[in-house]
Parts: structure tokens; sequence; C-alpha cells
């Protein structure tokens, strides 16, 4: 009995460690540096907790406060992970009383071998260039994103 009840408990003390896992994703080229981190809670929809990103951007252009910008989860617009893609859009606006600008991430990538996603990233700012409501200026970059999922 006792052996049984131990291995149970072994069994039952190793079910949570199944039932969650991680995922990181990065760029980094002339123009872009992005990471991601999450955990994946395995399950339908395979819900994010912990949820961080962090992006920086060359482009002197930009206002400082948009070309190096964190995320947490509550930027996380869309989510789609199903075993064969990984797609995220990230959506931060400006904070403060300064004129409107934000920074939106779209990350599309495709499963490849043991958990490495491969495909790739878009990013959009757009950034007020008058405080009366003057034009904004957009600006877009593209390039090659990887991910790993556990």
């Amino acid at each position: 009995m006792r052996v049984i009840m131990t291995a149970m408990s072994i069994l039952l003390a190793a079910g949570p460690a199944g039932a969650s896992g991680g995922l990181s994703c990065g760029a980094k080229d002339e123009a872009v540096k992005l990471t991601i981190e999450s955990g994946v809670t395995r399950g339908m929809g395979s819900p994010v907790f912990n949820f961080r990103g962090e992006i920086e951007l060359a482009e002197k252009a930009i206002s400082q406060d948009l070309r190096a910008m964190s995320f947490e989860r509550e930027h996380l617009a869309q989510y789609w992970l199903d075993g064969e893609e990984l797609r995220m859009v990230i959506y931060r606006e400006r904070e403060g009383d300064k004129p409107h600008g934000y920074v939106e991430v779209t990350v599309r990538t495709k499963s490849g071998d043991e958990g490495d996603y491969i495909g790739q990233y878009s990013v959009t700012v757009f950034d007020m260039t008058d405080a009366t409501g003057g034009d904004g200026k957009t600006y877009n970059f593209t390039g090659r994103a990887t991910c790993l999922v556990e």
C-alpha cells in the first residue's frame, strides 16, 4: 500500500510540471532588437502568463519614448499557438500627456524542428509630430524572427 501511495504522490507531483511551458522570441538586426518571453499553459488556447517583452529601435527620427519600450501582458492584443504556427500582435500606446504615438509588433512564425518557430516580424511605429494635432509620421520595419516553444 505504501508503494502505491508513494507512486501516486510522485505522479501527482509531476502532473503540474507538464501543464506549462514557455516561449521566447527574438529578432535582432540593424533596425530592431526585440525580445519576448512568456510562460504558456498547456490546454485549450495555450494561455500565456508572465508575458514580457522589450523593443529597441535604431531609427533616431522616432521619439525616444517610442524607440525603447517594454511590454506586459496587457499589451498582447492577439496571440495564436497551435503547434503549427505562433502568431502575436503586441500594441502599446505612448503614455502621459505627449502627442499620440504607438508601437505595434506582429510576429508570424511557423513550426520547425524541436520547438523552433521561424518567420517574420513587422513593427509599425506612429509618432505624432505636433502636440496641436499636426501630422504624424509612420515608420515600418520588417525582418526575421525566431521563437522557441517548450
